[in-house]
């Protein structure tokens, strides 16, 4: 096969190791076979029962995958949102979502380690071979929460012989962006080593008119590093190193009803300031007036060690890995104004709030699978992590003279920025978990499949004994525990050689936990009742038939699924703004139904066109908390995504060639809570590429627009008239090159 074709694979990935090999102008206008690892073993993409897309190393680096929302918006069905800070991002996978504080919907694995905090999700990606994206629940394979899928992400290995690359970019904002890597052997045959480095700064996009300065700026600094040991032919070992060091902007939330004077930023003396018919998913015009510029930092900590025994028929695998994360933000409390005293006229002070979070986990897995050619092959597992997780909230008196970082201590009275509230609590996560999969191929046409897992998660809470505002038990030790069995059969047919027709049954668990001491009751305090300070789990049942095919002598693919899903307890959070306050609850009851298409074409050489289609019909069944909310839709699912886009290459003279790339998406409409009060409407983006390439790979100069159409939106809207605006239409030139 050749690497070197693209071909833009929603719906295909093949194996590439070593540098990306040249764009080629010539290959024959078909599709080549395509090789996944989404059940822990090569096969070819057709043949697995799973609704997947996945990225190649040419297309990640052809797409411009530098972050988790790039590869995202090129996927069916799956929508990320991203607000507030660097760790805060919410997944919507088939209408399984994300929420504050929250687990997520979907086991992330990056080189085969899952990834155990949500707020390590959002980073920088470089220098990676491949990725995958399952739809459906992947629990049995890919571990805790994956209720709504997995994401499979694979960095690139070290290689035999020397190779190094470099890229280097300017962009709006004043961004700069400069990125490398290196690879070869430390001991000949023996130890290899692979390094990279990403740097990212950036000004910013949009401005505080009152402060006159950039609210989202930035600068991230990533390290990744790996040893490789080949012990002998049955004996490997691979040693990861992860850093990531992030400082920039945040929390630039904006509240609508707020009134403005003429000037757009000093309130009108004496006027009431909120105009509540100004709350609309769709108002992005409130300017950023905060007399306080939000603040993030971020560090990233990782380690991990894989090991694999071949012990003849059998491949037992250990991964051991330990990270820590430490993150805080700071932020103008509601309604984040220039103003800190025209609102005490209505019984409201001007405040500030701050987050600090600081979480250090480890765990190990054991994995025995089965290494034959047999017509079954079978797979068992052991899993454990042990999480201490601590989480302060913070309210101060905003005295116009900044804000302190406030961690594990409040700041006293008498200090710039005195503590008015301060909620924190220590929590000590045990989780524990036995899986396996069995799988038969009864005949050359059908194959059937077993896979169960088995989680158990503990939790203690310790409530900090500095805690304090009115409201809790400060010194309170609280414990949970959650469990459950999550069964998976599959069975496919393959009437002919390049149609394959699966049907799937499996459950999904995402386990409760603990809000932060005392919220659900001041959440009662300002009108929101039958909130607890407890979140129960989350279980899913999902249903799923398709097929996958390849149609025109192999120059169209075409796969599809439809999908059934029954959510019990689904995980919602409610913000109550003077608390700065995040209460996961749980609704009761809600149906999801839908479905993905996708269609990839070798129309000509050089040319591709692919699309991608995802439908999620959602509705709320039950909810005993807010029951007139029953029959609307649930919160933060779009209606549908779609996205069609093409990819050209061409020689301009034989060393120099031609590249052009257009990605349209439409996100449909969406609503951001239960009760359905205000809706998005859909969005139209448009991302473009275009520049010169030399025609043995070894260098590029490309030019990318995001959002070309400069469509504004709102990228979170929370309940009341909270917003967060979306990045406006932004550019970069970059130019690499490959020694």
């Amino acid at each position: 096969m050749h690497a070197n074709r693209f071909h833009p694979i929603l719906i295909c990935l093949y194996c590439a190791t070593g540098v990306a090999a040249a764009p080629s102008y010539a290959d024959e206008p078909v599709l080549e076979e395509v090789i996944v690892t989404a059940r822990y073993r090569e096969e070819s993409l057709q043949d697995v029962p799973l609704s997947e897309t996945a990225f190649t190393e040419q297309q990640i680096e052809d797409a411009r995958i530098d972050h988790v929302d790039d590869f995202i918006s090129l996927t069916p069905n799956v929508t990320l949102v991203q607000s507030q800070n660097a760790g805060t991002s919410f997944m919507t996978i088939r209408g399984i979502t994300q929420v504050r504080n929250g687990e997520p919907p979907v086991a992330t694995v990056v080189d085969g380690v899952l990834q155990v905090s949500p707020n390590q999700f959002a980073q920088e990606l470089f220098d990676i071979e491949s990725i995958e994206v399952v739809r459906g629940p992947q629990g049995a394979l890919y571990g805790r929460n994956a209720t709504g899928g997995a994401i499979i992400i694979n960095t690139r290995q070290p290689t035999d012989d020397f190779e190094s690359s470099v890229r280097v970019g300017y962009g709006d904002g004043d961004e700069i962006l400069a990125q490398a890597s290196f690879s070869g052997p430390l001991v000949e045959d023996s130890v290899y080593f692979r390094a990279g480095l990403r740097y990212n700064d950036r000004d910013g996009y949009f401005d505080n008119i009152y402060l006159d300065e950039k609210v989202d700026y930035l600068k991230d600094t990533t390290f990744r590093g790996m040893l490789k040991f080949q012990g002998s032919e049955n004996f490997t070992a691979d040693l990861h190193l992860n850093l990531s060091r992030y400082e920039g902007g945040a929390a630039y939330w904006v509240y609508q009803p707020t009134v403005f004077a003429d000037d757009g930023v000093s309130l009108g003396p004496g006027d009431f300031p909120f105009d509540f018919s100004q709350v609309d998913a769709n108002n992005t015009s409130v300017p950023f007036t905060a007399n306080n510029l939000g603040f993030n930092d971020r560090d990233i900590d990782e380690i991990a060690l894989k090991m694999d025994f071949d012990l003849g028929g059998a491949i037992l695998t250990s991964t051991t890995s330990w990270n820590s994360l430490e993150e805080f933000f700071s932020q103008d409390q509601f309604p984040y104004t220039a103003s800190t005293t025209t609102f005490n006229a209505f019984g409201m002070v001007d405040g500030t709030a701050t987050q600090y979070l600081d979480v250090d986990a480890w765990s190990q897995e054991f994995r025995i699978s089965s290494d034959t050619d047999e017509h079954y092959n079978w797979m068992f597992g052991a899993y454990y992590l042990q999480t201490d997780r601590f989480i302060s909230t913070v309210t101060g008196d905003d005295q116009g003279l900044g804000i302190l970082r406030v961690e594990r201590t409040p700041a006293p009275p008498g200090s710039i920025n005195p503590t008015t509230a301060f909620f924190a609590d220590d929590n000590d996560n045990t989780a524990w978990a036995l899986f396996g999969q069995y799988g038969y191929q009864i005949s050359d046409q059908w194959e059937f499949s077993l896979a169960a897992r088995y989680d158990k998660d503990e939790r203690e809470q310790h409530v900090s004994p500095e805690f304090f505002g009115g409201l809790g038990e400060p010194g309170a030790v609280n414990s949970a525990s959650f469990d459950k069995l999550q069964p998976k059969i599959t069975v496919t047919y393959r009437p002919e050689e390049h149609m394959n027709l699966y049907f799937s049954w499996g459950q999904g668990f995402r386990s409760g936990q603990f809000n932060q001491n005392g919220v659900s009751e001041g959440a009662a305090d300002f009108g929101l009742p039958g909130l607890s300070d407890i979140a129960g789990p989350e279980e899913t049942e999902t249903y799923e038939i398709g097929f996958k095919s390849e149609l025109l002598d192999r120059r169209l693919r075409l796969n599809a699924a439809i999908f059934s899903t029954e959510v019990d307890g689904m995980h919602y959070y409610v913000f109550v703004g003077p608390l700065t306050a995040q209460v996961l609850e749980n609704i009761d009851q809600v149906q999801l139904l839908g479905g993905e298409l996708e269609l990839v074409a070798a129309v000509a050489d050089g040319f591709d066109l692919y699309m991608g289609v995802g439908i999620t019909d959602s509705e709320i069944e039950e909810y005993a908390r807010v029951p007139s909310d029953v029959g609307n839709k649930a919160p933060y699912i779009p209606d549908y995504t779609f996205n069609f886009g093409g990819q050209y290459r061409t020689p301009i003279t034989e060393t120099l060639g031609l590249f052009a790339r257009a990605d349209y998406e439409r996100r449909g409409e969406q609503y951001w809570d239960p009760e359905n009060t205000t809706a998005r409407e859909p969005l139209d983006l448009l991302d473009l590429r275009l520049g010169v390439e030399s025609e043995d790979g070894k260098w590029s100069l490309i030019g990318t627009v995001k959002n070309a159409l400069d469509e504004e939106y709102n990228s979170e809207f929370v309940g009341g008239g909270f917003s967060y605006l979306a990045f406006p239409r932004t550019w970069i030139v970059d130019f690499s090159y490959k020694f």
